[in-house]
């Protein structure tokens, strides 16, 4: 999942983001309404936590934006006002749930994964595949029944990996699903985090690089079976 965080209150957006991406939730940041329009418009956010007093232009303002031009992405409003008629005002122009400040983190977590699941095509709870089981939500895997501790990025790219059901997911696609702006699109940080993925996870291998595209979630290969008519050894039954 990729977020924008607009909010004008740096230290507050600062802690946001940096729970956020302890959840592997990639997460970026701007601090007025302006910048929010100018980064919805070359970045694709699956949720924007949106601050609606903001200064300049307004939150409503954002919103209305947003759900003329990316109404793909979901709006999490934010708000120091509890009112109904506030809540109502903010569900009028767009957004798509509401939380009143001060907020607890767990909370906002729990909403965040909500409003990403109306987004995404329906999903198992746990995500199966080859032996492999991963639990979104408590940031759980195990291969084979033997648990397997990942760090956050592992976590995020084989989340990734398996819920794209087999399908082959570029160096690019990974990189905006688990990093943020930030991170270089040159960087070798997906072949390294890959390459430690697949040792936490052991043999056989899951993970395949298809040459030129990317990687991708396969069976492991069966082992090469006998040659018809071989003669056995003397030490064989």
């Amino acid at each position: 999942m990729r977020v924008l965080i607009v909010e004008d209150e740096a230290y507050l957006a600062e802690a946001t983001q940096t729970v956020l991406r302890r959840s592997s939730i990639a997460a970026d940041v701007v601090l007025d309404g302006h910048s929010a329009i100018e980064q919805l418009g070359y970045t694709e956010y699956d949720v924007v936590l949106l601050d609606r007093d903001l200064p300049g232009l307004h939150g409503d303002e954002v919103c209305a934006w947003i759900v003329a031009n990316v109404p793909g992405t979901r709006v999490l409003m934010l708000t120091a006002a509890g009112l109904l008629d506030e809540k109502v005002e903010g569900f009028a122009l767009g957004a798509d749930d509401y939380l009143v400040k001060p907020f607890d983190f767990p909370e906002l977590l729990v909403r965040l994964h909500a409003l990403h699941r109306r987004n995404a095509p329906p999903l198992p709870p746990v995500l199966e595949a080859h032996g492999v089981k991963l639990d979104p939500f408590r940031r759980e895997v195990f291969r084979d029944g033997r648990y397997v501790h990942l760090s956050r990025k592992e976590f995020a790219l084989l989340r990734a990996l398996l819920e794209a059901g087999g399908g082959v997911l570029s160096a690019e696609q990974l990189l905006e699903r688990a990093w943020d702006e930030n991170a270089d699109p040159f960087t070798n940080a997906i072949r390294v985090t890959m390459s430690t993925l697949r040792k936490r996870l052991g043999e056989p291998r899951i993970i395949q690089t298809v040459s030129g595209a990317g990687y991708r979630i396969v069976g492991p290969e069966p082992a090469p079976a006998s040659a018809p008519g071989a003669v056995r050894g003397s030490g064989d039954a």
